[in-house]
C-alpha cells in the first residue's frame, strides 16, 4: 500500500468548503451523557484549526457508537437479547438514536476551539443541506451521527454522494476507522478530492516509515488475549521485524502446541498447528520469536485471587495464567533495551487487575527507558501505557486499535487507498 499520501498542505482550501471526517467515538457517561475522555476531539484539533485559519468552512462528521438506522432491525436486535417484541416501540428506538447524539460532541469541540461550533440535527437530511449551503469561511458545522443513516456501513453510493454534494474537498482525519470502507470514510472520496489530515499524516509516516524502513533492530510484541486475532499481523511482521515477543493470552495457544499444560488459561485449539507454524517460519527466517519462560498464575479470574509462579506449559487444571512470570519480565525487557525501533500491540497480561499488571507494566517501563522508536499499536496497549503513566514517554501511541492491526498486517485500508497520492 502506498503510503505516500497528499495531505491538506498539498492543496488549496481558502474559501472551500470541506468535508472533515474525524473520530469523535468518544465514551460518555450512560447517564448524564458527558464525555469522559476527549482525547480524541483535542487529536482533530490540529486539522481543524488548520483548515478554519486557512479560510475553510469546515463541515465536520464522524459516527458515535452502533445505533441502528432501522427500526425493523433494531427489534431484530432487541428480541435477540431477550427483550419483550411487544414492548419495543417506535419511540423507544428514537430513544436509543438520540441517546448516540453527537451534541456534547458539538459542544466540548466549541470550548476547545474557542468558537461557536453549529450542529445539524442530521447527517444528509434537509437541516444539514440547509446549514451547510449557510456555512462561511472560518465557520464549522457538526452534521449528527453518520451511523444514523442506514447507507453510512453499507458504504451506499447515494450517501457518499449526498455527503460529497455538500463539499468541495474531502479530508480523511479519522484513523480509527480507515480499516471500514464506510460512506463518509472512503465512498465519498469517488466524488471529491481527497486528502490526509495531520492525525492520518502522523500515523502514515510514522507506523508506515517503521514497517517500510525501520530503524532496526525492529522488536515487535504482541499480546491480548487471541492468536486468531494477531495471526495476520504475526505473519507479515516475521518479514521484516528482527525480534518478535508473544505475552498476553495468546502465549498459551503457543504453549499447548507445543506441548505445554495450560490449566484453565485462554486457549483456541483449532490455532495450535497455525502457532507451530509460526514458530517454524520465525526459525527459516531467521527472527528471534521469544515466548514466556514462567507464568503467574490464579486460582479465579479475580483481581484478589490466589496467585503462585510456574514455569510456562506447567499450569495445573483449575489455575489459569494471568500475566508473564518474573523470568520472561526480564527477558522481554533485556530484549527491548538495544532495539532501533519497537511495536507494541496488546497487553502481557490481565492489566486491569493491578495484581496481575506488573509483566504489562515492566515492557511499558522498558520502553520508556530505551532509545529506540517506540510505536504503541493503540486499543488495549494505548489504554495500559495511559492508565500505568508512561503515555509521554512513547514515540507515537496510535488513534486506532483496529486499524492500526490491520495496518500492521499489511492490509490495505480503504479510507487511505482512497485519498490522492502525493
Amino acid at each position: 500500500m502506498n503510503y505516500n499520501k497528499k495531505t491538506v498542505k498539498d492543496v488549496d482550501v481558502k474559501g472551500k468548503k470541506v468535508l472533515l471526517r474525524c473520530d469523535f467515538n468518544v465514551p460518555q457517561d450512560k447517564k448524564t451523557g458527558e464525555i469522559t475522555d476527549d482525547k480524541r476531539i483535542r487529536a482533530a484539533l490540529p486539522t481543524i484549526q488548520y483548515l478554519l485559519e486557512g479560510g475553510a468552512a469546515v463541515i465536520a462528521c464522524s459516527h458515535l457508537g452502533k445505533p441502528e438506522p432501522s427500526f425493523e432491525k433494531w427489534v431484530k436486535k432487541q428480541t435477540e437479547k431477550g427483550k419483550d417484541p411487544a414492548e419495543l416501540t417506535e419511540e423507544k428506538w428514537q430513544k436509543s438514536l438520540k441517546a448516540l447524539t453527537l451534541a456534547p460532541v458539538a459542544e466540548r469541540l466549541s470550548q476547545l476551539l474557542g468558537k461557536p461550533v453549529q450542529m445539524a440535527a442530521d447527517v444528509v437530511g434537509p437541516d444539514a443541506t440547509a446549514k451547510a449551503a449557510a456555512l462561511q469561511s472560518g465557520e464549522i458545522l457538526l452534521l449528527e451521527n453518520t451511523r444514523w443513516e442506514k447507507g453510512e456501513t453499507k458504504n451506499d453510493p447515494a450517501t457518499a454522494k449526498a455527503l460529497a454534494d455538500m463539499a468541495e474537498l474531502y479530508v480523511s482525519d479519522a484513523f480509527g476507522a480507515v480499516h471500514r470502507a464506510h460512506a463518509s470514510t472512503a465512498g465519498v472520496a469517488e466524488y471529491l478530492p481527497a486528502v490526509s489530515g495531520f492525525l492520518i499524516q502522523k500515523e502514515l509516516e510514522i507506523i508506515g516509515g517503521a514497517l517500510a524502513a525501520p530503524k532496526r533492530p525492529l522488536v515487535a510484541i504482541l499480546g491480548g488475549s487471541k492468536v486468531s486475532s494477531k495471526i495476520g499481523v504475526i505473519n507479515n511482521l516475521l518479514e521484516i521485524a528482527d525480534t518478535i515477543i508473544i505475552g498476553g493470552g495468546m502465549a498459551y495457544t503457543f504453549s499447548a502446541a507445543q506441548g505445554g499444560t495450560v490449566g484453565d488459561s485462554l486457549l483456541e485449539e483449532d490455532w495450535k498447528a497455525y502457532s507451530l507454524e509460526m514458530i517454524e517460519k520465525a526459525k527459516q527466517k531467521g527472527v528471534k520469536l521469544l515466548l514466556p519462560v514462567d507464568t503467574v498464575i490464579a486460582d479465579a479470574f479475580d483481581p484478589d485471587a490466589n496467585s503462585q509462579v510456574v514455569k510456562a506449559g506447567e499450569i495445573p487444571n483449575g489455575w489459569q495464567g494471568l500475566d508473564i512470570g518474573p523470568e520472561t519480565v526480564k527477558l522481554y525487557c533485556d530484549a527491548v533495551k538495544d532495539a532501533g525501533t519497537v511495536i507494541w500491540n496488546g497487553p502481557m497480561g490481565v492489566f486491569e487487575f493491578e495484581k496481575f499488571a506488573v509483566g504489562t507494566k515492566a515492557v511499558a517501563e522498558a520502553l520508556s527507558k530505551t532509545d529506540a522508536i517506540t510505536i504503541i499499536g493503540g486499543g488495549d496497549s494505548a489504554a495500559a501505557v495511559q492508565q500505568l503513566g508512561y503515555a509521554d514517554k512513547m514515540t507515537h501511541i496510535s488513534t486506532g486499535g483496529g486499524a492500526s492491526l490491520e495496518f500492521m498486517e499489511g492490509k490495505e485500508l480503504p479510507g487511505v487507498a482512497c485519498l490522492l497520492d502525493a
